[in-house]
């Protein structure tokens, strides 16, 4: 029996198994230890599912939005060939969302999706932060939506 990792519409069964397995042991280490990975931010992300409404968390990186202090910035990169469910999460409920940065209480914030020129001034501070978004983008041709998460 041959296991698949991808079908047309997304990731196949093995594929997503894999992401929740990964995405269950960074929270853990969000939680324990720190809320950097691999040289990013990361926080974990309180969403509820656009379909189901059941209770979501992801692990997502953020950086710092110089233009507001209680706000974070969001790419919805998701391996570059869709949005990340997250993504339709947070758009269907926008006023059922948190983050919960290293482990503290989950702080309740608003979604505002960048568009034009806001947009493209916070994705030159984010690829400059992060070149390696910069690369991920270059190998789409999907424009990543980028979001400001602001406490409410």
């Amino acid at each position: 029996m041959t296991q698949q990792t991808r079908t047309p519409d997304g990731p196949g069964p093995l594929s997503r198994w894999m992401q929740r397995t990964m995405n269950a042991r960074t929270v853990t280490r969000i939680r324990r230890k720190t809320g950097t990975i691999m040289g990013m931010d990361v926080f974990i992300l309180h969403t509820v599912g656009s379909r189901t409404e059941q209770p979501r968390q992801v692990p997502v990186t953020w950086f710092a939005d110089p233009e507001h202090d209680d706000a974070w910035l969001v790419v919805a990169s998701g391996g570059g060939k869709r949005n990340p469910d997250w993504y339709a999460n947070m758009m269907a409920h926008p006023d059922r969302i948190s983050v919960e940065p290293h482990g503290d209480e989950p702080i309740p914030v608003t979604p505002h999706r960048l568009d034009g020129d806001e947009r493209e001034q916070a994705w030159k501070r984010i690829a400059t932060d992060q070149p390696r978004y910069g690369k991920y983008q270059k190998k789409s041709t999907r424009v990543y939506p980028v979001v400001r998460l602001t406490r409410t």
